[in-house]
């Protein structure tokens, strides 16, 4: 008997279990496009019910009152050379009436830690402080003689959970914020992510803020001056991506009272809570998801009341991978990340005890997270051969088409038609319309290709893989000769 023969004898033979297996996959593509299509309005109604788009008065006058929470902004950074004193210029623009800045530097290997005591005359300084949470030993401390409230922490290395968590230990208020050192803070986030705490000053505890793509726009004195779309693919469909993953889906979640992620690129933490959950956990590379899920975990058990938001209008800037091998590398590593969350919580998964977080938020990680990728790509690889091999009809194979292509087309187009109405981030039409293009061509070879790597992070996971791989910044910051656009006044001017 021959290949051919072989074949069709053992699809004839098991053609019932295929059959189940092909409902299985499209069951779970299903469940994947409700929760996209439920998103959608909520993530409207709260853009319209809470949006601070146009109310710039309100963000003016908590800059000059005494009720604006301080805050600790949190800046944890591992080879950021390129990209680290434009950062903290950037951070020391910004405007919030009480900010300290602390800058920690977690063993790096090239000239992260000289370039920033070149740029801001750094001295070594005694602080006093706490060990609330773990962390790697401190090698020194240095204050700034040109700006009071920078503070920069040379420590060991110990990851970023590890820097973050020596900067919660230094930090002396109330709300501390983590601002990745690669990345970039609108002059007023801080005014905007700071609100929901002061609206609900005794249940908030954590507010994450929108993460956009910075290639494509103009930086100077640690501003973004003029914003653009990225003028490669890889990064512009990225640009499309973080619109549905933020405008659509936190802001969803976020109405829903079950938020189970603020990014680690950016987003406000009420540190008491920090310190009772430990801080952010060692050896994960899903640190920012650990800390939101451990927060929900221990409000629930001890029937605290308390809340978490998103607010959209707050805007992190942040340097996209522009090649294969960097992209590859963060979304195996988001992707181990989010299955370490949640197999080392997945005792909460449909348990009444965590209320919508543990009924609602993990059963969708599990759908999403953990079947997603192994559904689709089986899906990729099978749906077309069981239709030729006659083991369904066209008419089934069309429905999986449909659901997988068509439907995410749709979803990415009334994603950006909602930031569009709402938020107006795309000033000019022939850039609205390069959008609406990506928004079709991602369904069609790039989202594939994204769940290949998720597969691969899948075995990663499973292999025990810790490491964060490798993430080449190109910089933002001026070049040598070019006029800054805006002046950062020292304390002694």
């Amino acid at each position: 008997m021959d290949i051919g023969a072989q074949a069709s004898a053992f699809l004839v033979d098991y053609s019932p279990y295929l059959l189940i297996l092909s409902w299985t996959i499209l069951g779970i593509g299903v469940a994947q496009n409700l929760v996209y299509a439920l998103q959608l309005p909520a993530a409207w109604a709260e853009l319209r019910e809470r949006s601070q788009a146009e109310d710039s008065e309100s963000a003016f006058q908590l800059l000059i009152s005494d009720v604006a929470m301080p805050i600790s902004l949190v800046v944890p950074g591992y080879n950021e050379e390129a990209t680290i004193v434009e950062s903290v210029r950037s951070m020391l623009s910004l405007r919030y009436p009480d900010l300290e800045i602390i800058v920690v530097n977690d063993g790096s290997k090239d000239g992260t830690l000289q370039a920033l005591i070149d740029a801001f005359q750094l001295q070594p300084v005694t602080r006093a402080h706490e060990e609330a949470v773990k962390h790697q030993p401190i090698r020194q401390v240095y204050g700034s003689s040109m700006y009071a409230r920078l503070l920069v922490v040379d420590k060991h290395n110990g990851g970023k959970s590890d820097a973050i968590n020596a900067g919660i230990n230094l930090s002396r208020n109330p709300l501390f914020c983590v601002v990745d050192a690669d990345s970039l803070l609108e002059i007023e986030s801080l005014l905007s992510s700071v609100r929901p705490f002061m609206e609900d000053p005794r249940h908030m505890i954590a507010v994450g803020g929108t993460i956009r793509v910075l290639n494509g726009c103009v930086v100077k004195n640690g501003q973004v001056i003029q914003s653009g779309l990225p003028r490669k693919f890889l990064p512009l469909v990225q640009y499309m991506e973080y619109i549905r993953a933020y405008l659509m889906a936190r802001l969803a979640w976020s109405r829903w009272g079950i938020l189970t992620l603020i990014s680690g690129a950016f987003g406000i933490f009420r540190r008491s809570v920090a310190v009772e959950v430990g801080g952010f956990t060692h050896g994960t590379v899903g640190e920012d998801y650990e800390l939101i899920v451990k927060m929900h975990k221990h409000m629930r058990n001890q029937d605290r009341v308390y809340s978490l938001r998103y607010v959209p209008e707050p805007v992190c800037w942040t340097e996209a991978p522009e090649t294969l091998k960097v992209l590859s590398n963060q979304r195996k590593r988001w992707q181990r990340g989010a299955l370490e969350v949640f197999f080392r919580h997945r005792d909460m998964l449909l348990n009444p005890r965590y209320g919508k977080v543990g009924m609602l938020g993990f059963l969708n990680n599990l759908i999403i997270d953990v079947l997603g990728p192994i559904a689709e790509v089986l899906g990729y690889i099978l749906m077309p051969l069981f239709w030729i091999a006659g083991v369904f009809s066209f008419d089934f194979f069309l429905a999986y088409v449909a659901l997988f292509f068509a439907f995410g087309v749709f979803i990415s187009v009334c994603s950006l038609i909602l930031e569009e109405l709402e938020l107006r981030r795309v000033p000019r039409a022939s850039d609205l319309a390069l959008l609406l293009g990506v928004a079709i061509v991602e369904n069609f070879g790039y989202r594939q290709l994204t769940n290949v790597w998720r597969i691969i992070g899948w075995w990663e996971f499973l292999r025990g893989k810790t490491s964060w791989g490798t993430m080449t910044r190109k910089g933002f910051g001026p070049k040598p000769g070019s006029e800054a656009a805006m002046t950062i006044t020292p304390k002694n001017a």
